[in-house]
């Protein structure tokens, strides 16, 4: 039992500290995305809207899941009963870790249109960590391969 519970707590640990939200807001920055030029252009905004944003999916997730199940599920009965119980177990905690990883990465997010001082609308959907109202002056980066919207 001790082993279940040593087993549990890594992979749950390992979940959230890789689990956590990459930062897609307008003061987030990737390191690759540091000291590259950026093109500004100048607009106003036309319409913000409140969206979300997909989490993250990647193989840790539904590993740590299928780590938990498998462990669990072979808990249940013995000899064949138990290796059934840990596939069945495994591959139902692979299934619930990858949407768990998904729920708790999701972020809110805006999209947020923008009439460039060009006359060219565009749209960027970022994190929510600005407020942005329709009128507002904002300048629009793009550059590194990505675009955000800021003031």
């Amino acid at each position: 039992m001790k082993k279940l519970a040593a087993l549990l707590l890594l992979a749950s640990t390992t979940f959230v500290l890789t689990g956590c939200p990459a930062g897609l807001g307008s003061k987030d920055y990737s390191r690759e995305q540091a000291r590259q030029t950026q093109e500004v252009q100048m607009g106003v905004v036309e319409s913000v809207r409140t969206v979300k944003i997909e989490g993250t999916k990647t193989p840790i997730g539904a590993g740590a899941g299928a780590v938990v199940g498998g462990v669990a599920g072979s808990k249940v009965g013995g000899g064949r009963g138990s290796i059934i119980g840990a596939t069945a177990g495994a591959v139902l905690g692979g299934l619930g870790g990858a949407a768990a990883e998904e729920a708790i990465t999701r972020q809110d997010g805006l999209e947020i249109t923008v009439k460039l001082d060009s006359g060219r609308m565009i749209a960027v959907t970022q994190g929510a960590d600005e407020d942005f109202r329709v009128g507002d002056r904002v300048r629009v980066l793009t550059g590194g391969g990505a675009t955000r919207v800021t003031r």
